[in-house]
């Protein structure tokens, strides 16, 4: 098949050069003319791990192709359009939906044939009628014959597994009830849904909304481990042992089970706050979900409290090393990241942030550039060189394995404040170590 993908972004490119490896034939559009010019050369301005050689594969091969043109989006040999711009959050909570609705604006004044309009973009409910009313309004005005169809195709994609997600997804959620949308989406999907039926079918705004209910249950069971962490480093239990067991009930499992120092990225913040908006928006207020949001926000505090309780409140003019920047682990994204956080109390205390990430320097480097008490550093052990304790924000897997001996000769004082429970605390036993953990069995966070 002949499809195109407007917007270039993290969603886009995936799925434009996820799309072109099984065999069809994209054109992926983007407004930003030195990306489209980058793309064109093989060079992306994200970390996903597999993605530049994808891109590069197909570019060789002409199965995938980059431009700032949408008339080359709108081609007579196009059949389907997949729309992956961004919808950030405003500053209520709910979806900026400008650059969704310029695309349609756009698509509706330049389309001369019909072609299926799927929106892969996170949106609220009713957005695809919304952008189909705009769409078709648009097209009549010009005399034009044809009725544009709108589905909705949301994406289900993890920032470090993206390419295994949407090649071996468990579902590819699909909202319409137009018999020849389907028979198209059957058709563009068939290369990833062969060995079973991964394809699910229901109405649009069905799809719209399940797109936040996945997310907002990942997010309750992360905050649910994390509230229950609190409690228990309280009582002085480990919840490791916590976890294990109630993971262990099938109807739980250990999925996003972990407790750690809060969740962030693009993806579950926003629709958490998203989905919260649109409930109050229509007199119901989710206090489920709202507690969500703010026991993560709570959760975020804990490093820094943490490293004060450790350090006696005494942090002015101290260096504190911090190993992870990114949100997660094969990422680059910062994005509302729990280090934002621990490095802006560490700030507002006077102290100093040593600080490497395997991917995410640049992205710090970008974010704070005139932060003269930010110092980033090209490996994990250098940054420990005079620091009043060591920070851990990010379970990348250099980070597994603990020099002891080589830490200790590099840190002013052996402590250790672990953010997402790399470590057994038995491994501390019998050293001069200070380690603390999230709810390991000692209570230092009141």
């Amino acid at each position: 098949m002949k499809v195109s993908v407007i917007g270039a972004g993290y969603v886009g490119l995936v799925s434009a050069s996820c799309l072109a490896d099984c065999g069809h034939n994209v054109v992926c559009i983007d407004s930003n003319t030195d990306k489209v010019k980058h793309l064109k050369s093989g060079i992306i301005d994200i970390y996903e791990p597999g993605l530049e050689e994808i891109v590069k594969k197909n570019l060789n091969s002409n199965h995938l192709y980059f431009s700032e043109n949408m008339e080359d989006a709108l081609k007579a040999d196009i059949e389907i359009i997949f729309v992956a711009v961004d919808t950030p959050p405003k500053q209520d909570g709910s979806s900026d939906l400008k650059n969704i609705l310029k695309v349609a604006t756009s698509i509706g004044k330049k389309l001369n044939k019909q072609k299926i309009i799927a929106i892969k973009s996170t949106v609220p409910v009713g957005t695809c009628e919304i952008v189909e009313e705009e769409v078709n309004k648009i097209v009549q005005s010009r005399g034009l014959d044809f009725k544009v169809p709108v589905c909705s195709n949301p994406e289900f994609l993890k920032e470090g597994s993206a390419i295994q997600d949407f090649t071996k997804p468990d579902r590819i959620i699909i909202g319409t009830q137009d018999k020849e949308i389907r028979n198209s989406m059957e058709e563009c999907y068939a290369p990833f849904n062969r060995q079973k039926n991964r394809l699910v079918f229901m109405e649009r705004r069905s799809s719209e909304l399940t797109k936040y209910a996945a997310n907002a249950m990942l997010a309750t069971k992360i905050s649910f481990i994390n509230e229950l962490s609190r409690i228990a480093e309280l009582l002085g239990v480990d919840i490791e042992d916590v976890r294990n067991g109630i993971g262990s009930d099938t109807r739980i499992g250990t999925n996003f089970l972990y407790p750690g120092c809060g969740f962030g990225g693009s993806c579950f913040p926003k629709d958490l706050n998203s989905i919260i908006h649109v409930s109050k928006s229509k007199g119901y207020e989710p206090k489920l979900l709202s507690s969500v949001s703010s026991i993560n926000d709570e959760q975020k505090k804990v490093l820094f409290k943490k490293l004060s309780i450790a350090l006696e409140g005494n942090i002015k003019g101290k260096k504190i090393a911090v190993w992870g920047l990114s949100f997660k682990p094969e990422t680059d994204d910062m994005r509302l990241a729990p280090s934002i956080e621990l490095m802006n109390s560490i700030w507002k205390e006077g102290g100093i942030v040593n600080a490497y990430d395997p991917q995410a320097n640049q992205t710090a480097k970008e974010m704070f550039p005139d932060r003269k008490d930010l110092n980033l550093f090209s490996n994990h052990l250098d940054v420990l060189n005079d620091c009043s304790a060591l920070v851990i924000c990010t379970e990348w897997k250099v980070f597994r394995s603990l020099d002891l001996k080589e830490i200790s000769s590099r840190l002013k004082q052996n402590i250790i404040i672990d953010g997402r429970n790399i470590y057994n605390p038995n491994l501390f036993d019998g050293t001069n170590f200070h380690y603390y953990g999230i709810a390991r069995g000692q209570s230092i966070a009141k």
